[in-house]
């Protein structure tokens, strides 16, 4: 058997194992002692069970090169207690993940039940997501997770989409499921993140500040106030923690996949499956569905936002099965003869499309605002300049797919397929 030899480089993998870069050491081995994913795994990386590193081989037949443990994902994983830890895009790039593990909705909500839908993709539970430690920033025509960088805007829905995507099958634009998972068990554990949400620091205390991009002071009112990403204080990160998820209260609004609004009409697709990677989400794609009113299934739309029976957000009609708040915490039941039942609010509350407490000062005033013409896609989590209004259950479904803004920008995640 000719020499095999494992190409330097690196690529996403579970935490189960661990990843390796090419040494100089050789080793020989015996066919039926490779292990099965040798040749397979992305760019030849080889993913190892830490107890099988000594491999106890024979020495006459194959030289193999033996791999030394990636230390860039080391120390991050090392550093944050295994909360955080760095993937590899189809060009080798690095983005730092903070793995989210699976749970059901009970433990958040007594009321509630099931696997949380960010972890089922075509009908499969994962074990766990990983969310973009950072808000993104686009290289090489891939959407990374880095720290301390000026996170990319003015890109439109498409385009964030696709960086994302570039970076391999897996990569992903975070998705709404995903974004709602994160903020349930921020709520849960009382964890709810501040950020740069007054021009590079906190309305809610000026003293929790960070760095800004345009090299301007906390709190100057002039200039594009966007923070780099990570700089701000634990006060910002979803578990208020270094090893934390950073700012998704304030800096940048991010595009989220896999929701939208046709005429107020609430569309979703299925699951996370707004996940893979060729799954069309375009404007006309059949993937859309909307949402039954009674019984919370998924039903076809009629491509115009009227489908007789679905949940619709409404600014004040009391038509059937509408909703509609001043602020992501007062969104109610709108309609007097047909409100949205509970099994259908169910599914509304596991996506942080309506409150999962019907208390208001729960969701410390977080914004909500909605366009009730056309296609609008959302952004979550609120910007520099919203004050109060931005935090982690933020919500404008007001903006099209096309627009590019200086004020949005997009965070990448990435699960197991």
């Amino acid at each position: 058997m000719a020499k095999q030899v494992i190409n330097q480089g690196t690529a996403p993998t579970g935490a189960g194992g661990d990843t390796f870069r090419s040494g100089s050491a050789k080793l020989q081995a015996n066919d039926n002692e490779l292990y099965t994913h040798l040749g397979a795994a992305a760019d030849g990386v080889l993913t190892v069970d830490k107890t099988r590193t000594a491999l106890g081989i024979d020495t006459d037949k194959t030289n193999l090169t033996i791999l030394v443990k990636d230390s860039l994902r080391q120390s991050v994983e090392l550093a944050s207690g295994g909360e955080q830890t760095v993937l590899y895009t189809a060009k080798g790039q690095p983005t730092y993940m903070n793995i989210i593990q699976k749970f059901d909705l009970s433990t958040i909500d007594a009321s509630l039940s099931g696997t949380h839908p960010a972890f089922i993709v075509n009908g499969v539970e994962k074990p766990e997501i990983f969310i973009g430690t950072y808000q993104g920033k686009i290289v090489s025509g891939e959407l990374l997770s880095l720290p301390n960088v000026d996170p990319t805007v003015s890109t439109n829905f498409n385009n964030f989409l696709a960086a994302a995507r570039a970076s391999g099958n897996g990569h992903h634009l975070i998705t709404n499921a995903e974004w709602s998972a994160v903020a349930l068990q921020c709520y849960k554990k009382n964890q709810q993140p501040l950020g740069n949400s007054y021009y590079g620091r906190s309305s809610e205390d000026p003293l929790l500040v960070g760095r800004r991009a345009d090299g301007l002071n906390p709190g100057d009112t002039s200039g594009s106030a966007r923070t780099l990403t990570g700089s701000g204080p634990v006060e910002w990160r979803h578990n208020r923690k270094p090893s934390g998820i950073a700012d998704l209260a304030g800096n940048v609004w991010e595009w989220n996949a896999g929701i939208r609004l046709v005429n107020g009409e609430i569309q979703v697709i299925a699951d996370n499956n707004a996940a893979l990677l060729t799954l069309d989400m375009g404007e006309s794609s059949v993937q859309w569905k909307a949402i039954d009113g009674e019984t919370g299934n998924l039903v076809t739309p009629d491509g115009n936002g009227t489908t007789v029976g679905t949940v619709k957000y409404a600014d004040s009609s009391t038509a059937d099965y509408t909703i509609n708040g001043a602020n992501f915490g007062a969104i109610r039941n709108l309609s007097t003869t047909k409100p949205v039942t509970a099994a259908a609010l169910a599914k509304l509350k596991a996506l942080c499309l309506y409150p999962h407490i019907e208390n208001t000062a729960s969701y410390n005033s977080d914004y909500f605002y909605k366009n009730m013409t056309g296609e609008r896609v959302p952004v979550r989590g609120g910007n520099w300049s919203d004050a109060a209004g931005a935090g982690v259950f933020a919500l404008s479904l007001s903006t099209v797919r096309a627009s590019a803004i200086t004020n949005i920008g997009a965070r990448p995640a990435f699960v197991s397929l």
